[in-house]
């Protein structure tokens, strides 16, 4: 027994590995983005709260509206699976799920400018509407940053910047297009179903 605790137990080094600085950069960003968007969403509860008559009756949920959320929340799920094959090594299938992203974002952006065009007031009409257009507008916005970055993303694969090893790129887009879908979750529960 004593010898074993004479002996000297060599401590053996673990190989640690350290979380890119863009990936630290991306959190950071996402913390202060949640901070602005619950300051958007804590305008629209008190100006709800103060006003009797807020939504007007034609703002609801409808199957338009339905599946643009659907869309965008699918890209969430192609993104991660772009995020997941270049994880593998795989960049073409890498590049292939970050378009059909793409392409599902810009017709979530589609239908919210359909959307802008057809609402039956704007901006200046109450308060109820220029928290709709700040909250969607912003969020739109949001979408669209996504989406250029995406173009970022792809030309630099096109480049060969990305592997199995390199993807950090790759995981903060993901990070940052969750983000907007979560965000978006909370724009349509308190625009067109919270009464």
């Amino acid at each position: 027994m004593d010898t074993l605790r004479t002996r000297a137990v060599a401590a053996v080094p673990r190989e640690t590995k350290r979380i890119p600085l863009l990936v630290v950069g991306i959190v950071l960003f996402i913390g202060s983005e949640a901070m602005f968007f619950s300051a958007l969403f804590g305008t629209y509860y008190t100006l709800r709260a103060q006003n009797t008559i807020w939504t007007p009756p034609d703002i609801k949920v409808d199957p338009l509206r339905l599946l643009e959320t659907a869309i965008l929340l699918s890209s969430s799920a192609t993104m991660q699976l772009a995020s997941h094959r270049i994880k593998q090594g795989n960049v073409a299938s890498m590049k292939r799920w970050i378009w059909i992203s793409f392409l599902m974002g810009a017709a979530f952006l589609g239908f919210e400018t359909h959307e802008w065009l057809t609402v039956p007031f704007n901006i200046g009409t109450n308060a109820y509407g220029s928290m709709f257009f700040m909250l969607t507008g912003f969020h739109g916005l949001h979408v669209f940053g996504g989406l250029m970055v995406m173009f970022v993303i792809l030309g630099r694969a096109a480049a060969g910047a990305y592997s199995a090893d390199e993807h950090a790129g790759v995981e903060v887009l993901t990070y940052y297009w969750h983000f907007v879908d979560v965000v978006w979750v909370g724009v349509f529960t308190s625009i067109f179903i919270v009464r």
